[in-house]
């Protein structure tokens, strides 16, 4: 709303500073010191909010240590994050970008998703939440949205050029005759030719039907996998919170230079129309998650409970598929897919073992992976920075591909 506040006040008034704003550097830093001041200064309130409406943490007997302190903290704090994602890119972003209006859309339908699965556990004392069944329809609703607009709508583009413009100045660049083209392709990390396009894997029999169907099955399924691995993750103080922010950092650095023209020429990368505006929303996005660790840094005063994490993996998803990096997800969202993994192995295995031998038998002392550590005797702030650094490890390697292939 300011972008476009400030944009009138500059061709009719030609008032001074009001340039600022056209300028993504300058509204994405804009929205990450709003989104933080937001997180720190009204989070406060909600939890205060929270605590008179007695919405509280309820605490299953895992025989881990310190658990039972937490009982009682407030839940549902994942409201913060998403506030002080949201005013930001509200107030700054182009809200007529589809991209920006995809991110939007998907926040508040996982944001609302995750809201009534705390309401149902919190106020109604039904420990189960929401049937896993609805969950998974939510997700695969928001999954279908994201589908297809991505394969439909006219805005959403990918640039290229009709000669080779490699190595050249500005001039050349802007100049250079060029074509913004519907497209299926993807980021395929660490390959010289490094892009893949949907439509090569489906069969030529099955048509462009063929082809919507089996793209959003495969938005679906990354929506779903990373959104339910963020929910696993959160089960430490600070965990999802933190490693969230690390990725969205990778994510805002991926947008800026795919909707950079200079940069993606430069990095010979794909260049994608329009990205740009999302720098805006994964500022806010990582401010957001920063601030909210101002409170769920050990020990926690809120937590973000599954308004909160449901939220988290499906916004990360979601940047991912509209930058086009969706396959770089195992490496940025690592840590999220090994605790993902350990609950699955540890679930067939033990059926497996079960079932052989008549005893099921763990690999794991605890699954998600993080309960392994804290069986282990390991104190939860160790834990938690120790996956930090493995988050901050893999977003390296995710930021190298653009120049190792």
């Amino acid at each position: 709303m300011l972008y476009y506040l400030f944009r009138f006040l500059r061709e009719q008034f030609e008032l001074s500073g009001a340039g600022l704003f056209q300028y993504i550097s300058f509204r994405a830093m804009l929205a990450a010191f709003l989104s933080l001041l937001i997180s720190v200064v009204f989070g406060k309130k909600i939890i205060l909010f929270l605590q008179k409406q007695q919405i509280g943490e309820t605490v299953r007997d895992l025989g881990l240590k310190g658990e039972n302190l937490k009982a009682g903290t407030p839940t549902m704090g994942g409201i913060i994050i998403l506030a002080a994602t949201l005013i930001p890119t509200l107030l700054l972003a182009q809200l007529h970008n589809i991209y920006v209006i995809l991110l939007l859309v998907s926040t508040v339908w996982l944001g609302l998703l995750g809201f009534i699965d705390d309401y149902i556990k919190v106020i109604h004392k039904n420990k189960g939440g929401l049937s896993g069944k609805f969950k998974i329809l939510g997700q695969i609703g928001i999954g279908i949205l994201i589908g297809i607009a991505m394969y439909y709508h006219p805005d959403v583009l990918i640039r290229s050029f009709s000669e080779s413009i490699s190595n050249s100045d500005y001039t050349t660049l802007v100049n250079s005759s060029y074509e913004d083209i519907k497209s299926l392709k993807t980021t395929i990390p660490f390959i010289k030719n490094n892009e893949l396009d949907y439509r090569s894997l489906v069969p030529d029999f099955l048509g462009e039907y063929g082809v919507v169907i089996f793209y959003i099955l495969v938005v679906t399924f990354i929506i779903t996998a990373v959104s339910n691995g963020a929910n696993l993750t959160d089960g430490l103080d600070g965990l999802a919170a933190g490693t969230t922010a690390i990725i969205a950092v990778a994510l805002s650095a991926f947008a800026y230079v795919s909707g950079n023209l200079i940069f993606a020429d430069y990095l010979n990368i794909m260049y994608l129309p329009n990205t740009g505006e999302v720098v805006i929303f994964c500022a806010a996005f990582v401010g957001a998650c920063i601030g909210f660790l101002w409170y769920n840094s050990f020990p926690a005063q809120v937590f973000m409970g599954d308004t909160g994490s449901l939220s988290l993996g499906g916004i990360i998803a979601v940047l991912a598929i509209t930058l086009r990096k969706e396959l770089m997800i195992p490496i940025l969202c690592g840590v999220f897919l090994i605790e993902n993994l350990s609950v699955m192995l540890q679930v067939v295995y033990f059926k497996y073992t079960k079932r052989k031998f008549g005893e099921g038998k763990r690999i794991f002392l605890m699954s998600p992976l993080h309960h392994h550590y804290q069986k282990k005797g390991y104190h939860e702030v160790k834990i938690v920075t120790r996956f930090w650094i493995v988050g901050i490890l893999l977003v390296i390697i995710a930021l190298a591909t653009l120049k190792i292939r």
